[in-house]
């Protein structure tokens, strides 16, 4: 019986997204043969840069720039317009981009009638609405879970317009249902769009995602999986849920998102901020305070790589991370935006909650945003600049504190600090 030892690296966010997944993805990918996008669409926002030049990408995986093979995966949903209009932006600065990119015949397309069906979705729900980007990506998800679902490799079939008609006819019955007024010269030109966009994927090459991952890696390939969006938005362990994403963020996501048994995951690398933010709605247990907020948004740079919105920022949350941590098996940490602390005067962490007058150290199933008071462990900010810092050496003593401290509460080791968000701003341990 044949066998084979090699394993998926994965790169996961372990926060609410924004992390910097990108960066470590870009800055590592050179290492493998193949780097996988596994799931999310282009609600997500990795930055990325080819020289001075910033690229915020949302469907590509990050490995575009410097990995000789990259792969959009089954459980990505695909946007055709957003994705040509990304990979042709991207080929101004990436020779060859394209010709390194194949794409999952599995991946379930978003259609126009998608973006609609989110947008009515959420301006019905009011004040209760989850800050979706308006993509469509829940609505794309919900049809393939339903069985509705349009699949990248039905565009190469004869019935694949009945199958668009088919669908967007019933789109149009949900959105008359809720009342929603459809703007029809827009969506034309939409639908228009849509079809010129087809036509350009047909151009790529598309394979059936299990069977391409898996003989690759029985080539011996070296393959890195790279999730979108984060841990504590996961459909079914994020702990805000409904304010949560539609798709599986742990790492459990790469076996159903590119067709690959349990044991083929090897490294799990949790990405991480030196503090939290959080964009959209749901509950934010160690939100600052506004003036503290106002500062860390202004060092950090806070806002959507995609949307533009302004992030919601906060203290390190122990017991989230904790989480996140368990539910994937990360193997070590790499943390951002440790340089933007350095303005900090005071630093804090929470490292327990006060649920209802008890104290917890784990997050609970569902609780008001409001019952939740973090206990906090506070640090002397070093208040002096890491940016730019190759080596630990170069690291004030109090950061080292800081690091060691995480290290010790989560039981795993940081092996990557970000300290600026230039591209080479980089320590590895």
């Amino acid at each position: 019986m044949q066998t084979n030892d090699n394993k998926i690296d994965v790169v996961i966010g372990l926060q609410w997204g924004d992390e910097g997944k990108g960066k470590i993805v870009d800055a590592i990918a050179g290492k493998y043969d193949l780097v996988a996008r596994f799931q999310g669409g282009s609600n997500a926002g990795h930055t990325v840069f080819v020289g001075e030049q910033k690229i915020v990408l949302r469907t590509l995986p990050s490995g575009i720039i410097s990995a000789p093979m990259n792969l959009i995966g089954a459980n990505v949903v695909l946007d055709p317009v957003a994705f040509r209009d990304e990979l042709e932006e991207v080929e101004k600065y990436v020779r060859g981009a394209k010709k390194r990119l194949v794409l999952s015949k599995e991946a379930n397309l978003v259609l126009p009638t998608h973006k609609l069906l989110d947008k009515a979705t959420e301006e019905k729900k009011g004040v209760g609405k989850i800050g979706t980007t308006l993509r469509g990506i829940g609505p794309t998800y919900m049809d393939k879970v339903g069985r509705l679902g349009i699949r990248s490799g039905h565009i190469f079939t004869e019935n694949f317009k009945e199958k668009y008609d088919s669908l967007t006819s019933h789109h149009r019955m949900l959105l008359d249902s809720m009342g929603f007024a459809v703007d029809k010269e827009l969506f034309e030109k939409n639908e228009r769009d849509f079809f010129d966009a087809i036509e350009y994927l047909k151009t790529f090459t598309f394979v059936e995602c299990s069977n391409f991952v898996n003989a690759q890696l029985d080539a011996g390939k070296k393959i890195l999986a790279e999730g979108a969006q984060a841990s504590l938005l996961d459909i079914d362990h994020g702990f805000t849920y409904p304010f949560v994403t539609s798709s599986n963020t742990i790492a459990a996501g790469v076996c159903t998102g590119l067709g690959v048994a349990p044991q083929k995951i090897g490294r799990v690398i949790g990405i991480m901020k030196a503090y939290v933010t959080r964009v959209g709605s749901g509950p934010f247990p160690t939100r600052c305070e506004p003036e503290m907020e106002a500062k860390l948004r202004e060092w950090g740079g806070e806002f959507g790589a995609v949307t533009g919105r302004p992030r919601g920022c906060g203290w390190l949350d122990i017991v989230a991370l904790k989480k996140a941590v368990m539910l994937s098996g990360v193997s070590e940490l790499a943390i951002t935006k440790l340089d933007i602390l350095s303005e900090c005067d005071t630093i804090k962490v929470a490292t327990t909650y006060t649920v209802d007058g008890e104290k917890i150290t784990h997050m609970p199933f569902e609780t008001d945003a409001e019952k939740i008071i973090p206990n906090y462990e506070e640090f002397v900010g070093w208040k002096k600049t890491i940016r730019g810092a190759h080596s630990e050496k170069e690291l004030p003593e109090g950061s080292k504190q800081y690091l060691a401290f995480i290290e010790q509460s989560v039981g795993v080791p940081v092996s990557i600090i970000s300290t600026g968000p230039e591209r080479l701003e980089l320590i590895f341990r």
